[in-house]
């Protein structure tokens, strides 16, 4: 009786061996395709997009101001100042409203509501881009051409706007990040452990400066990450932009000017381009690349510098 329960101790231990052999294979597998597909990715845009900026000269492409395919003029930068101006002021107002939004639900409502907040916010996450292109198409852009440009004219009577500008982009990008935002941040401040509140509170701390002087700073690695990953979305969103920005390549000189950006340059020209106007294309999303990459190393470094590890 012992000899065989030995053995059959034995079987399973190997079959579980086995199995997780298996799992950290498979796992192996994910993570090299996730990372072979990226590399092929960008080979395959580096390809179709050198050629070009090598024929223009990277200065030339960078920093000219003019994006006229049409006749061979391929300066990017009103396309560059255009992703920026919009992302800037997305994490401008989305920001605020995300942390804000998270101490509510996790510090301020009682948990039963707080359920309904927290389903409809992630309910945000799942509504296709295109819809809130529209919402932002029927709503926000009649809103500013119809409200804030009158209050704006008080200040300076030359303004004018269509309502498709860089405030309108700027808004739909801010609901867009909240989800993400949101939902880190209430994460984070949620997992700050019981006893840094009640130290304060004890310590005759009311809530306010509990939340202000001791939570948000505790939780401030899961806040910057959320931001961090805001900010990779506003930057790549392609369709809302699209549809209410007004896809105009100048360089913007205030909020309500209207602004075409990397994303949206790429999806509204692609389909009928030319061989050049193709490379060109490919060479945006090239300077898209490392617009990202770059963006993302200045929060890491700045949160760094915080004494972060996000």
């Amino acid at each position: 009786m012992t000899t065989f329960s030995f053995a059959l101790n034995g079987r399973r231990k190997t079959a579980t061996k086995i199995y997780e052999k298996s799992i950290e294979k498979l796992i192996l597998l994910a993570a090299l395709t996730a990372t072979v597909s990226v590399f092929l990715i960008t080979v395959f845009i580096f390809k179709n997009g050198l050629p070009i900026i090598s024929e223009i000269g990277l200065k030339g492409f960078l920093f000219g101001t003019e994006w006229k395919p049409g006749n061979g003029l391929y300066g990017i930068l009103p396309l560059i100042a255009g992703t920026l101006s919009v992302t800037f002021t997305a994490l401008i107002l989305g920001i605020p409203t995300g942390i804000a939004c998270a101490v509510f639900l996790s510090e301020i409502i009682a948990d039963k509501p707080a359920k309904g907040f927290k389903f409809a916010i992630e309910l945000l996450a799942g509504i296709p881009s295109v819809i809130y292109g529209f919402f932002g198409l029927k709503i926000i852009v009649p809103m500013i051409r119809e409200t804030i440009l009158p209050i704006v004219q008080f200040f300076d009577p030359g303004a004018k706007t269509t309502g498709l500008s860089v405030l309108a982009g700027g808004i739909i990008l801010a609901i867009m990040i909240l989800p993400t935002i949101v939902s880190l941040s209430e994460n984070a401040i949620s997992a700050v452990p019981i006893e840094y509140k009640e130290a304060s509170l004890a310590i005759g701390a009311n809530k306010r400066e509990t939340i202000m002087k001791v939570l948000i700073p505790a939780a401030r690695s899961g806040i910057i990450a959320s931001v961090i990953l805001g900010m990779g979305r506003a930057v790549g969103e392609t369709m809302a932009v699209l549809l209410i920005t007004g896809n105009v390549a100048l360089l913007p000189k205030s909020i309500l000017d209207p602004v075409a950006t990397l994303t949206g340059t790429i999806a509204l020209e692609m389909g009928y381009a030319d061989f050049t106007h193709q490379q060109a294309l490919f060479a945006v999303g090239i300077v898209l690349f490392f617009v990202i990459m770059i963006l993302n190393l200045i929060a890491q470094f700045t949160a760094k510098r915080m004494g972060i590890n996000p």
